[in-house]
Parts: structure tokens; sequence; C-alpha cells
């Protein structure tokens, strides 16, 4: 039996994470990955080649409809499907491949296979080869990710109907694509493969899009995807898919009830979420509590409801995030060490990775009237900027949200090309409790995008300049 002071199940962004700051800090650590290779969903099926695909997608696009008025005559480019999966499977190799090389640096034992926890301080690994492996250790964490939600009556199989793992591998473009969600995953997907070619329709229960976002964002985004080409058909529900002539029969009903309507899709894609996935654990025998929605239950400190057994990432509570399961990771092997880990929950970045990006860090306005938070807005627009002018690219805009009596920023979202990368002058800002008249007096480099952040700062107190 191998013996270690830490054993983490899964090597996602949160699993592999805490397993090299844990080794980092001097901790013998292992890991146990189901995966013939590392990164979890987010490496291998989930945000590297989805961002992959966004971006040789939004390039097809560009060379199609940007180029000629900017003067680039290329003619009308040809799709090669077959190689822009290749294109795709490249990134994923690259990303698994260095956390392989990551495992080794840190000189973290890795096993390949199923694990199970019998008892607290040991876990039984059945190995991909066949054999098994018993290990005995301090603490184990559970790091196992989620999985894709179901939708009821409806069985995916990865050809026609699928989840995003399909939808990253369509072997052709289809004519006519059905979303099912208008979140985070069903919007990315169904702007790479509108881009591709297909005629795309999202289908939302809800009233609106990106459930959880400030809402006049979504809105805002709402307006440009139509725009683009993607038809909504909100306050809906897929009460059916009939697969058994050449195309889709896709049953939609109001979401309050009444008369369905019969759409045709060649490609259904269930984008309605995610579920924690901790089957085989073995935790409900060991009693390890969980919630009505499945997720491990845990304190500030990542402990379950049994000693020696912590869990992290999208198997607890919490937006579903790679970023949010690494912070996490890095918090608890900290803790493991002795040290003071900590996450700052109201400071999680969040980004939908479309052409434009939309990116929100803190507090929504639906969330400030809910808490009865007074605040004030400030608000620009792309359109004003110069960089963005200059570049044909002034969808969207930066808003800001601060606290009416002491100004902190309590919140800021923004809509347009790179907000996933400006997203985090604020972040940082809000990090250190900043105001908005710190961003409004911070210098911005002209010309920038980035500007636009610093006006949106100075319309909190009704001073943008260029607006």
């Amino acid at each position: 039996m191998s013996s270690y002071d830490l054993v983490v199940i899964g090597t996602g962004p949160g699993g592999y994470v805490c397993a090299i700051r844990a080794s980092q800090l001097g901790l013998k650590v292992a890991v146990v990955e189901k995966r013939a290779t590392f990164g979890g969903t987010c490496l291998n099926i989930g945000c590297i080649p989805s961002k992959a695909l966004l971006h040789a997608s939004h390039l097809f696009e560009e060379a199609g409809h940007g180029f000629a008025k900017m003067g680039i005559g290329v003619g009308t480019p040809k799709l090669d499907l077959k190689a822009l999966l290749g294109f795709k499977d490249q990134a994923v190799e690259g990303n698994t491949k260095g956390v392989a090389f990551l495992m080794k640096k840190n000189k973290i034992d890795t096993y390949h296979g199923t694990a199970s926890i019998p008892a607290p301080g040991k876990v039984d690994v059945a190995m991909a080869d066949g054999s098994q492996k018993a290990l005995e250790t301090k603490a184990i964490v559970i790091a196992t990710g989620s999985d894709v939600a179901k939708l009821p009556g409806i069985e995916i199989d990865e050809q026609r109907i699928v989840s995003s793992t399909g939808a990253i591998a369509l072997e052709k473009v289809p004519g006519k694509l059905l979303v099912v969600g208008a979140g985070v995953i069903g919007l990315e997907l169904g702007s790479v493969w509108r881009r591709l070619g297909a005629e795309v329709t999202v289908v939302e229960y809800l009233d609106r899009i990106l459930p959880g976002m400030d809402l006049d964002v979504a809105k805002s985004f709402q307006r440009i995807l139509e725009k683009q080409g993607i038809a909504f058909k909100l306050g809906s529900k897929v009460t059916g898919v009939d697969g058994k002539g050449k195309t889709l029969k896709v049953s939609v009903q109001p979401a309050a009830g009444g008369t369905a309507e019969v759409l045709e899709a060649d490609v259904v894609l269930v984008a309605i979420g995610r579920v924690p996935y901790t089957e085989g654990l073995g935790l409900e025998a060991l009693g390890v509590e969980k919630d009505k929605r499945g997720r491990v239950v845990t304190d500030h400190y990542y402990r379950t409801s049994v000693p020696g057994i912590f869990a992290i990432g999208d198997a607890i509570v919490g937006p579903m995030l790679a970023h949010k399961a690494e912070d996490e990771g890095v918090a608890l092997a900290e803790l493991l060490a002795g040290q003071a880990g900590h996450v700052n929950y109201d400071v999680i970045p969040a980004v939908v990775y479309t052409s434009p990006e939309v990116a929100s860090v803190g507090k929504t306005e639906e969330e400030l009237k809910e808490a009865g938070i007074a605040y004030k807005v400030g608000k620009f627009p792309f359109l004003a900027n110069g960089r963005a002018k200059a570049n044909d690219e002034t969808d969207g805009f930066v808003k800001i949200l601060a606290d009416a009596a002491t100004d902190k920023v309590l919140g800021a979202h923004i809509v347009g090309v790179e907000a996933g990368e400006m997203i985090h002058e604020c972040a940082v800002l809000m990090e250190f409790g900043g105001s908005s008249e710190d961003l409004a007096r911070t210098c911005h480099a002209h010309p920038t995008r980035s500007e636009a952040v610093k006006e949106a700062a100075m319309a909190v107190e009704k001073r943008a300049i260029h607006m």
C-alpha cells in the first residue's frame, strides 16, 4: 500500500492545481484520473477545445465578411472542417501534455483508473490496465467535476442529439442546429456553427438569455446575436425529439403550457447546464452529505461531513467555472499545509467567449436591488471609443456599479471585443476594495478599448468625457 499526505481524485483545473500547490508546499501527493489524459472536462472536451473552435470560426467569418471592407481581398474562404477539428485537437493535446509535464516536474504520483473511497484515509483505484491499487492518505480531495445535465425523455447519442461533447466534434456543418438552453455553452457552440454556415435557433425555458448575468447585458447581447443571425425562442421548452426521419422533429411548447409547434433540425444540442459528478466514489456509504442538487456539502475550509475528506470545484456549491475550482484548489492545499488559504467569492469573473465577448464580475443590478443596496451606474458604449471605432468593433458597452454611499465598485459588466481580458482590471480593483473614482483617475493608454472602462467609471459621477 502506497502512503501519501494527499490524494486528489480528478485532475481537472481544481484537482491538478490543488495537487501542484500541495506538492510545492512539501506534501507527498498522488492524483487519480479516470481519463487517459489529465485536465478533466475543461482541457479535454470543454473550455480549451471550444475556445479553439471559437477562434478558428471567428477568423473564418472575418475572412468571408470582414476583410473586404478593410481593403483585403482574399476571395471566398473554403472550410476544411476536418482540418479545423484537427486544429482543435492540437490545442487539447498541447494543454493535456502540459499538465502531464507539470505532474512529473512536481514529483506527483499519478494513477490512471477509477477511484473509490472504502474508508476515510483510503482510496482504491481500479487501474486502466485491470490491476488494483490501494492508497493510504491523510487527506482525500474530491475534485471530480461535473457532467452534462440531461433533458428528461431525450436521449443524447452524440451524433444527431448531442451534448457539448458531441458538438465540438460534428463531422459536418448541420444545415439547421437547434440549441436547447441559452446559457454560456449553448451560445458559444451555437456561435461556432452559425459562423461555419448552420442556421441556428436557441430555445430557452426562461424569458431571457444568460441566466444569472446582468439583465441589461443579456438583453443587449441578445440583440447583437440576433443581428448575427441567431434566432431565439424564449419562454419555451423542448418536450420531445422525434428522430425517425431524415431530419429531427423537435416539439417546442410555451414554458407556461400551451400548443406545441414542431421545428426541424439536423442536429439538436442539449445545453441546459451541468450537474456534479461523484458517481462510484462510495460517498453515500461513507456518510458524506450532499445537498438536493447532488453537490457535496462543505464548510468554509472545504471539509465534508466526514473527517479527512474534502471537496472543491464543480462538485460543491458555487459557479461551475474552471478558475473558481483552481482558486479553491490552491486555498485547500494551503490550508492542508497549515497556511491561510482563502477564496473571495465576490470577485470571480465570468466570461462568454462569443464575438463580441461578455464578461462580468461582482454583483448585477438585479442582485443589488434584491439586497436593498443603493447604487450608482456608470455606462459607456464602445461606439464612443476611439479604438473600437477605428477597428469597426463598436458593439457593446462597459457598465460599472458602485455603492451610492461609499463609491466602492460592487460589479462590472462588459459586452465587447476582448471583454474577457478587460474585466480583470475591474477584478483587481474590487479585490482591493477600490472605488469608481480610483478607476476613473487611473491613466489608461490611448487608443485602447480599455479606455471605455475608465469612461464608465467616470460616468458613475456623470463626468464621462467622450459621451
